[in-house]
């Protein structure tokens, strides 16, 4: 009988990388030789890149408890000298997860792991609170920039990025200023940062200034990112014809206009009820070889839906083959259907989404929960409300209340006590329901069936 050959340290870095399920590579990880019948010699050894690569792939799986397991097992390995760039990813996941004491208490233990903390993860915990929103902490962590080396470009777009999200845009160029007071060169995430700060303050004709210094100044090209800003800022104020002109200066400067552009322009033009331009936009578009994706359908299927056009959310629907399959497409529609009264429609649609390769979501269920008792339709929403039980979802209180009331009005003490039961096992229960159920109980027209609505409760 043959036994497989170990696993080396370097084959399981391999495999580390190739596992997409981060639960099983954390599990390959702790465990990569389990055979029971060969016993170890010595205990295996991982290598640096090992933890590298489980560590990261566990931070962006949000699995934390799994991911400080390891710092933990790092921190023994006195044989490795752990890079810094290792805590500004793990610094930048707290940061991504609003968990901004998780993110300090990682920074100020970068020496204890034999690595000296410079700039780089100074500048991941300052956007890691920029992230949860801890201005106070950010001045704070300022305070002590010296220690870890002179701010730099990217100390300061952080800086200027904070300022703009809190509106303080006098601030906000302050810093700018003191950056080139102090010799460092603004670059392309400065002047971005920049521009989409005063656009989304409305301030527009300083925007185009910060870019034409940009240009003329700093000899920087603008990226199409940059124009999609100028172009949806001056869209959110009416100014159409200023965005084709900025368009039409990129195709001048032979920048390849992207989705995420054209996305912006057609939802601008879809949403002033201009409809028509929009739809020669996607044409055009669609003539550059830029493929619409699901941001583009769903502006279209939006659009058509308001219109109570459904037959052309359908063709946009079916037209989505080869692109991921949003649900929020099907949401917007079953919204609509439901709300003009197609609720028949809006079932069928929701039972052919698994046929599609989309399956409902939470706001799925919720919509036609919420669609079919506003048109009375109880039992096909007891159904609905069935499932939602059965997968672990709860309809939204002020919906379910609704629900049971219009129940109890009807009288139909069967299906109530159905859905009673159904809600007693998924424990959906909240203060105005059982108010509700009381109420219902405690009516003295109704004696014989209190017993059977309180067995509904108790045994559900």
């Amino acid at each position: 009988m043959t036994t497989s050959k170990p696993i080396s340290p370097f084959r399981l870095s391999s495999l580390l990388r190739s596992q997409k399920d981060p639960l099983l590579a954390f599990k390959l990880f702790l465990n990569p030789n389990p055979n029971p019948n060969k016993p170890q010699n010595r205990p295996f050894r991982h290598s640096l890149l090992s933890y590298d690569l489980i560590i990261i792939k566990l931070g962006r799986a949000k699995m934390f408890p799994e991911m400080e397991q390891l710092l933990h097992k790092l921190h023994h390995e006195t044989i490795f000298r752990v890079p810094e760039p290792l805590f500004c990813h793990v610094i930048s996941f707290y940061g991504q997860a609003r968990l901004p004491a998780r993110a300090i208490r990682t920074f100020r233990s970068i020496p204890s792991f034999r690595c000296n903390p410079t700039l780089k993860s100074f500048n991941s915990l300052l956007n890691a609170l920029l992230n949860c929103r801890e201005f106070h902490l950010m001045t704070q962590l300022l305070s002590t920039v010296h220690h870890f080396g002179t701010p730099d470009a990217c100390t300061y777009n952080i800086l200027i990025n904070a300022w703009f999200s809190i509106g303080d845009v006098e601030r906000a160029y302050k810093v700018f200023d003191e950056m080139r007071k102090r010799g460092v060169r603004p670059n392309a995430v400065t002047f971005g940062t920049m521009i989409n700060g005063l656009c989304k303050n409305s301030r527009l004709h300083e925007a185009f200034k910060v870019k034409e210094d940009m240009v003329k100044v700093f000899k920087l090209e603008p990226s199409v990112s940059i124009y999609t800003k100028l172009i949806k800022g001056v869209c959110e104020i009416g100014e159409f014809d200023w965005a084709f002109r900025i368009k039409e200066e990129m195709v001048m400067s032979k920048l390849r206009l992207d989705a995420t552009l054209y996305n912006t322009l057609v939802s601008a033009l879809f949403k002033a009820r201009r409809k028509e331009e929009g739809l020669r936009v996607l044409e055009e578009m669609k003539n550059s070889g830029c493929k619409a994706d699901s941001v583009t359908c769903n502006v279209m299927i939006g659009e058509f839906c308001r219109e109570k056009n459904f037959e052309e959310a359908y063709r946009v629907l079916d037209g989505m083959e080869g692109l991921k399959q949003d649900v929020i497409s099907y949401n917007v529609i079953i919204g609509w259907l439901c709300k003009e009264g197609k609720w028949r429609e809006a079932i069928d649609l929701f039972e052919d989404m698994p046929r599609r390769q989309c399956a409902p979501d939470v706001v799925t269920h919720r919509t036609l929960f919420d669609g079919l008792c506003d048109w009375m339709q109880f039992r096909e929403a007891a159904f609905v409300l069935d499932e939602m039980v059965f997968k672990g979802y709860v309809p939204l209180s002020g919906s379910l209340n609704k629900f049971v009331d219009g129940l109890s009005r009807e009288g139909n003490s069967e299906l109530l006590s159905t859905v009673l039961s159904c809600l007693g096992r998924g424990n959906c229960f909240n203060e105005d329901l059982w108010k509700i159920v009381v109420s219902m109980v405690c009516k003295p027209e109704k004696l014989s069936e209190p017993f059977e609505l309180l067995d509904a409760l108790v045994l559900g």
